[in-house]
């Protein structure tokens, strides 16, 4: 398990405040947000690229806050892939393992593992400047498998796909996670690509985590304006309850919350059913 434990940092003029999350072992975990929610500083904070100042974190009950990313056993795949064009597919792949000095036979094994999991064995050879988008993903993606990573870490990794690729990234990734069981985290501004990869998600903004849940408890079920715009409730109605019953303006609806006061309900556009009733009226049909 992941854990972060009240993690506060400050960067310029924006900071993580307050972030409270477990994420399970073998968990796809998405976290989702707007544009400058905080998402990529995350990212980076979990990995050791970013210092914490307050809180902590752990992995399988390890305090690895204080740790430099290098002994955090993660690995992080940007979205621009940051591949070396000197290299060819297979050089990428395994310049980590030259880096840990393993022997010529065990990289040449661990390399072909790696680009079989993504489907790039084909492409060993080729140089980097003749991939596709989605082939440069895949191959950032085996670079990072490769070195056998507790927690897999994703910023953004569709956002630079036109939607056929992402669409079948997509499913790669789940693919992928099916095969290894490996605990994924992926921060994407895409609440439909967090639907369809996330066993569990959250949903970042303004620096805070604003819910955690299931997707379909965030989409049903939001916990704050922020949320409920955030998934496209168009229809956020300010309102009270009371004695189970809740109004705003004219409408009154009964309601299944315990609490009393002043609170917002919201109306998911496809939960409306409009129908036509006739009504016969001096002559009007």
């Amino acid at each position: 398990m992941l854990s972060l434990e009240n993690i506060n940092l400050r960067f310029h003029n924006f900071a993580l405040q307050g972030i409270n999350l477990n994420i399970d072992s073998g968990c796809y975990f998405v976290i989702v947000g707007p544009t400058g929610a905080g998402k990529t500083l995350l990212l980076e904070t979990i990995a050791g690229l970013q210092p914490t100042h307050e809180g902590t974190i752990k992995l399988n009950d390890r305090v690895i806050t204080g740790l430099p990313p290098e002994q955090r056993n993660m690995g992080l795949v940007y979205q621009d892939h940051t591949l070396f064009p000197h290299l060819n597919v297979e050089q990428n792949i395994g310049f980590g393992l030259r880096m840990r000095k393993q022997n010529k036979q065990q990289i040449e094994k661990k390399v072909a593992e790696a680009a079989a999991l993504v489907r790039v064995e084909h492409l060993l050879k080729r140089q980097i400047e003749k991939l596709s988008g989605g082939e440069k993903q895949k191959v950032a993606l085996a670079r990072t498998l490769v070195l056998e990573p507790a927690v897999l870490l994703l910023d953004e990794p569709l956002g630079a796909l036109d939607p056929e690729t992402r669409e079948t990234l997509r499913d790669e990734l789940r693919h992928l996670h099916n095969q290894l069981h490996t605990t994924i985290i992926h921060v994407t501004h895409d609440f439909q690509e967090a639907i369809a990869l996330a066993d569990k998600m959250a949903v970042i903004g303004e620096g805070r985590l604003q819910q955690a849940g299931t997707s379909s408890e965030i989409f049903r079920r939001p916990t704050s304006v922020f949320v409920a715009r955030f998934t496209a409730s168009k229809n956020i109605l300010p309102g009270t309850i009371k004695d189970g019953l809740f109004t705003s303006g004219g409408l009154k609806a009964a309601v299944q919350e315990q609490f009393s006061g002043i609170c917002f309900g919201v109306i998911r556009p496809e939960d409306i059913n409009v129908t036509f009733r006739e009504v016969q009226s001096e002559g009007y049909v």
